[in-house]
């Protein structure tokens, strides 16, 4: 930054309101830098142009800013959503960056005269009762299979539930108790999804207190049927209840998050553990991303925390009808959080002073930060580390892996890169059926792994169908027309083909015509028998074919590029033909127009249905009469 930038954004700062809001600073290209929260916008961001009392890190990030955005918001905690927000949005390179993965199962009972249980994901209502969050779908399974065993409460949908005659097989494994046949009155039934209830809050003890007292009543009662099955049920949570030997029924501990930090070889895990009514419910592993200071070393543990506090709680407790339940009132953390200091920070990570503060408003209740448990929590904590120690191990194994894969197709096609992380590699591949609904895909390796969010569809228009080669040059014209905006980084260095001498024929003349380096093109054409390892890389510059054999590393990367793009062209080509089948051929039909065929699919729930149906059913859709509904029936027979 020249002494002259410096100054104007000196100068320009002063006029900040000392309002809460959210900054973000930009370099000259425009690319985001780093977003920021603060409690007073013209302090917080006057900070970074003061020359002192800047860390490395920030003072190389200070170096690059050219302009600044602000945005002013009521409050801090609405600073803080927005922030987060903004930084998994834009995934700022000075930021560090969580993946927003996570969509939490819970435990669901409906709100019916008899209510069903259930796994369930998304938003809730005050309709239903909702236990959770579950960290992974098996512990949701579990828990509902324990429920089953012991309380016997229906699962089925309610469309079952209302036709069934007979009782269904989970009866007769002793899994429900039949209510959908009256085996027992609404009231019996309520008691047991009471006892349940207890049960998922942590409430073991009473459950087994009130089984065993009715488990006496009808023992006195000469109903020993009743006794004998509510005796099965003490003995199921009994064994429960051992077999969890995490448990912590009788210490308390209720609701706890466990979140422990573990750095291995370069790499950093963040591990969630939860525990709900006591009982452990499993953990969550998570990788986050912008941790390196200006030197390469890593940042504290203390930051790398906040940040995921910050980013995994307050934003669901905002924007999730669950929150609530979201954030337990105890978090044990393997570091302590860095205590609240100045305006000005030292670390990279802008999260708020009171994090504490919004925690408890956002909560609704008090919420306890503990480094150093005691007791079961401890134990607890050692298993939250241990496990994050694994996961680190796994990921290094599996990154090491494709590390090597890429490094030797590096090697074999003789790039010259500063560093792995910045190869890019775009992959094309062409799929229909028949020349029917042909699209092109483009995939996306960049920075050691395959990129979902940049992969691209084309629908491929005006060529004869089932011509590849005018599919291959359609679809090239239009990924790279533009390509001298494209961000350096956005730029591959090298596009495979997945095909032989024609594709890649294509490839060049367009690349030529766009003034393009044609030595980024490989093609893949298939060994016999598509077999992976069989194949031979093709190039658009005089280069000599080569045939690596199975034993290659660069050629399994580039096979599982070149698979990836498979996928994705032909799920896409195989809805976009079942749609245009589905409409063609009621399109066909006079008389039929955008309404009646409309109806007539939501009636029968798509062609299928409507072939399957017979005359008088077709007959029976509104704005469909006899002779019309004869005519559909002809023709989709």
């Amino acid at each position: 930054m020249s002494n002259s930038l410096f100054e104007t954004l000196q100068q320009d700062v002063k006029r900040l309101p000392g309002l809460p809001g959210v900054y973000r600073f930009f370099d000259e290209a425009g690319n985001i830098l780093y977003v920021g929260k603060a409690r007073n916008l013209k302090k917080r961001v006057s900070s970074y142009f003061q020359r002192t009392q800047l860390s490395p890190r920030i003072e190389l990030m200070v170096g690059k800013i050219a302009r600044y955005e602000t945005t002013v918001t009521r409050t801090e905690t609405e600073a803080l959503i927005l922030e987060n927000n903004l930084i998994k949005e834009l995934a700022p390179p000075f930021n560090i960056l969580f993946r927003d993965d996570k969509s939490y199962p819970y435990v669901m009972l409906t709100g019916h005269e008899y209510p069903r249980l259930a796994s369930y994901r998304g938003k809730v209502d005050k309709r239903n009762q909702y236990f959770g969050p579950f960290p992974n779908s098996w512990a949701v399974r579990n828990s509902v299979q324990i429920l089953q065993k012991v309380f016997r409460l229906r699962t089925c949908e309610d469309s079952v539930f209302k036709n069934r005659s007979r009782p269904c097989l989970l009866h007769q494994i002793h899994r429900c108790s039949a209510p959908c046949v009256g085996r027992l009155s609404v009231e019996q039934y309520a008691q047991d999804v009471a006892q349940a209830t207890r049960f998922l809050e942590g409430d073991h003890r009473r459950v087994l207190s009130e089984l065993e007292k009715e488990m006496h009543a009808h023992s006195e009662a000469m109903e020993f049927e009743m006794a004998a099955v509510l005796r099965d049920r003490i003995a199921d949570l009994s064994s429960v209840l051992q077999q969890q030997s995490m448990d912590a029924v009788a210490d308390g501990e209720g609701d706890v998050d466990i979140i422990a930090v573990a750095q291995m070889e370069g790499m950093v895990c963040v591990n969630l553990a939860m525990v709900r009514g006591g009982r452990h419910l499993g953990d969550r592993a998570y990788f986050p991303k912008g941790l390196r200071t200006a030197s390469g070393d890593l940042l504290p543990p203390s930051e790398i925390l906040e940040a995921f506090i910050a980013q995994h709680y307050l934003e669901d407790a905002a924007n999730d009808g669950a929150g609530a339940n979201l954030i337990p009132p105890v978090l044990v953390l393997n570091h302590p959080l860095k205590s609240a200091g100045d305006d000005v920070r030292q670390s990279s990570d802008d999260l708020p002073e009171d994090l504490h503060d919004l925690l408890n408003a956002q909560a609704g209740k008090k919420i306890t930060f503990l480094h150093q448990p005691q007791g079961q929590r401890r134990h607890w904590l050692a298993m939250a580390e241990g496990n994050a120690k694994i996961a680190l191990t796994k990921r290094l194994v599996e990154t090491g892996g494709q590390l090597a894969r890429a490094r030797a197709l590096v090697d074999v096609l003789g790039l010259d890169l500063e560093g792995l992380e910045h190869l890019r590699i775009e992959c094309f591949d062409i799929s229909h059926t028949s020349g029917e609904a042909t699209q092109a895909s483009c995939v996306v390796y960049a920075k050691n792994a395959m990129q979902s969010g940049e992969y691209r569809r084309f629908n491929i228009n005006d060529i004869t169908p089932g011509d590849d080669y005018a599919a291959m040059r359609q679809v090239l014209q239009r990924r790279y027309a533009n390509f001298q905006e494209l961000p350096p980084e956005k730029m591959p260095q090298v596009i495979l083909i997945d095909g032989g001498k024609g594709q890649v024929e294509m490839a060049r003349q367009v690349l030529t015509e766009f003034g393009m380096d044609v030595g980024l093109i490989v093609g893949v054409a298939k060994g016999e028998g598509r077999k992976v390892g069989l194949e031979t890389l093709i190039f658009a510059d005089g280069r000599k074919p080569l045939e690596l054999g199975i034993d290659s590393a660069a050629l399994l990367l580039v096979a599982q590029i070149r698979d990836e793009a498979h996928r994705f062209a032909i799920t896409g080509m195989r809805a976009k033909r079942a749609k245009a089948r589905t409409v063609s051929r009621l399109e066909e039909i006079e008389g039929i127009g955008a309404k009646r065929r409309q109806k007539l699919l939501a009636r029968f729930g798509g062609l299928k249905g409507v072939a399957n149906a017979s005359i008088e059913e077709i007959a029976s859709v509104e704005g469909v009469s006899l002779t019309l509904a004869e005519q559909i029936y002809r023709q989709l027979h």
